[in-house]
Order: C-alpha cells, then structure tokens, then sequence
C-alpha cells in the first residue's frame, strides 16, 4: 500500500520508519540535529507549500529520506493503518 503525503508525493508503508509531529519533536535537540544533517545530505524532500506539521522518515537499504508534509502526523498515521 502507499501513503500520499501531501501535493503529489506518496510513499510506500512497507518503507515508513516513523511519522512525526514537527511541533513536538523539534523541541529535542537531537531531532534538530538529525534533521538539520539530513537537509545538509540532500535527504530531506519538502512536499508541502504551506506551514509544515510533521515530517515521514523511510527508508530501505541505508537509503533514508525524510518528507516534510502539511499534512498532521496523527492524519497521516490514521491513512496508514486503514
């Protein structure tokens, strides 16, 4: 099954390692850190041109990639396990 995560951007759920809310998780350093050198790697992939409320973590064979979605974490996680 895919999850679309916003404009035209879907990924497969088999890939999906964690969906996250960006208000909640960026509170931690360590979150910050991981994102800001995911976007320094060329990791990170913005399918949102509107406020930012959650970002996917996938990833398959050490190939990682994070999607900021304005879609809400709790939204995203519901379409999944439908």
């Amino acid at each position: 099954m895919y999850l679309h995560l916003g404009v035209d951007s879907v990924v497969r759920e088999d890939e999906i390692i964690g969906i996250f809310d960006l208000d909640s998780t960026t509170v931690s350093k360590h979150t910050r850190k991981f994102l800001e050198v995911a976007e320094k790697n060329k990791k990170v992939h913005n399918v949102s041109f509107e406020l930012p409320k959650s970002f996917v973590l996938t990833g398959k064979k050490n190939k990682t990639k994070v999607y900021i979605s304005q879609i809400s974490s709790t939204t995203l996680y519901k379409r999944s396990i439908i």
